[in-house]
């Protein structure tokens, strides 16, 4: 975590930024949270997607069969993004039944354009990074109240991995914030419901602040 957040900051100095921004998901959330504790007074407006500073899962138990149904059906989707067979007959049965609630075959265009790739980039230190988090019980509640920028918290309402009950816990104790959660999706809302999505963040973002 500590690397991640060093890397951060020695982008922010390399590029000249002073204020910032910052949009956080899953993961990154915590590392957003986490840059904003350091650097409270060079943050305009903090954005937490799918994350919480106190994160709890209900994710069931997996089964090896669940990665490999996984696997094969990413890289059907990867060469066939939204195939309806491909859905029906693997991607509901996968781990994605977790990760996302609208199987349609737009939100499988996304996973093909966008998840895949992700993944392969996402490296193990990262991964790691979460796992610690969540199993150590990570929880920066209390110091939540020294974030004063504006704050936009977005969740969705059955996301097994960060439940949306820790997302509005960690947007009840940020003292300038905004919740929203998303009806009917998972992790994975912002491939589900990617219009409406980008629509009320840019919403936020041109009310709440100047940069």
């Amino acid at each position: 975590m500590t690397d991640h957040l060093d890397d951060l900051e020695a982008l922010l100095e390399q590029q000249g930024v002073l204020e910032f921004a910052i949009l956080g998901w899953s993961l990154g959330g915590i590392l957003a949270m986490e840059l904003a504790l350091r650097h409270p007074e060079r943050v305009q407006g903090l954005i937490l997607v799918a994350t919480s500073a106190y994160p709890r899962s209900n994710h069931p138990r997996t089964h090896w069969t669940d990665d490999a149904l996984t696997g094969i059906a990413a890289l059907i989707n990867w060469a066939a993004p939204g195939s309806a067979w491909n859905i029906e007959l693997l991607g509901k049965r996968s781990l994605l039944r977790y990760l996302i609630q609208t199987h349609t075959p737009e939100t499988y265009r996304y996973l093909a354009r966008y998840a895949v790739p992700a993944f392969l980039q996402t490296s193990s230190y990262a991964n790691r990074a979460l796992g610690d988090a969540l199993g150590s019980r990570y929880n920066r509640l209390a110091d939540l109240d020294r974030i004063r920028c504006p704050s936009l918290v977005l969740a969705g309402d059955c996301d097994r991995h960060i439940t949306a009950a820790s997302s509005l816990e960690t947007a009840e104790h940020l003292p300038n914030c905004q919740a929203k959660i998303y009806q009917g999706t998972a992790h994975l809302f912002p491939w589900e419901i990617p219009e409406q999505v980008f629509a009320d963040i840019e919403t936020w973002l041109e009310q709440n602040t100047s940069l």
